[in-house]
């Protein structure tokens, strides 16, 4: 899968060369779809074939993100920016920190960084209505853990003495999306190669596996009118590390994009077993704005 990189950096270089292109705001209202958690373009916990922003292939369009959720035990916040470019080739950045609420880990504070980029491969989810095929892309997402603050008591400051085999990690990822305008209805297949442990806020590999698993994520969404999109989303995940029974994420989602320049996302999310030290199901709101062009 590392051949992916060479072919993504070729695509980045032919963006570049491409600079000149403005902005033209010309995709269908909703088809960038929104600030996935790790920065990329598509619903909110999965990544799509769809690239970010609303320039068209002549174009190119951008915009930030600021993502919040709450659980029971935990808070997480995402905040970052993305590039669309030709309708074809997307970078992202985006900045994580989990937080905890609840004994022993109310003091718990981890941060990453999350660089990725995604290459439109074949397909066209808005103009080939009349074909079987989707829209599909390959994508790559750089991780790197920060460190953990709040647990210097317990003598634990890197996600190394959880367990965790590294500290950053690579996630390759090919995404699969059918838009079926008639019906009012996207559907997206994701398959992900990854060893990060909740999503690498916990490391990369572990005491129980060091191996790169397939990991299937998948994205259902209904487009109410113009403006609304309701949805629910599917994360499975691996569980590599002893202290931590991590489980699948799921959704349930609605989407609003009263303007091109604006969407704001609410979801119920339940990101399952986080950690054996707060032994429950996490679930809460999850909370985005996206801004851009």
């Amino acid at each position: 899968m590392k051949k992916i990189i060479p072919v993504l950096l070729a695509a980045l270089a032919c963006g570049a060369a491409s600079a000149q292109m403005k902005p033209d705001m010309g995709k269908l209202l909703a088809t960038g779809g929104v600030s996935q958690v790790e920065g990329a373009g598509g619903g909110g916990l999965t990544p799509w074939a769809l690239i970010t922003g609303y320039g068209t292939r002549d174009s190119w369009g951008a915009n930030a993100h600021y993502t919040y959720v709450d659980t029971q035990d935990y808070r997480l916040n995402s905040y970052g920016v993305a590039v669309g470019i030709a309708d074809r080739l997307e970078l992202s950045f985006a900045k994580q920190e989990f937080k905890g609420s609840l004994a022993p880990l109310d003091q718990l504070n981890i941060r990453q960084d999350i660089v990725g980029l995604k290459l439109k491969v074949a397909g066209d989810a808005v103009y080939e209505q009349d074909s079987w095929m989707p829209q599909v892309a390959i994508g790559i997402m750089y991780k790197k853990n920060k460190g953990i603050g709040g647990l210097g008591a317990l003598g634990v400051t890197n996600v190394k003495q959880l367990g965790a085999r590294d500290d950053s990690g690579y996630d390759y990822y090919v995404s699969a999306t059918k838009l079926l305008l008639e019906q009012s209805l996207l559907l997206n297949g994701t398959l992900r190669a990854t060893k990060a442990n909740q999503m690498g806020l916990l490391g990369f590999g572990g005491d129980r596996n060091d191996d790169v698993r397939l990991e299937p994520e998948i994205s259902a969404a209904y487009l109410i009118n113009r403006r609304l999109a309701l949805g629910v989303e599917y994360r499975h995940k691996p569980h590599n590390l002893g202290v931590d029974n991590e489980k699948a994420y799921y959704d349930a989602f609605l989407a609003w994009f009263p303007t091109r320049n604006v969407s704001v996302t609410l979801a119920y999310a339940n990101l399952g077993d986080i950690t054996i030290f707060n032994p429950k199901k996490q679930k809460g709101l999850y909370l985005s704005l996206q801004t851009g062009f």
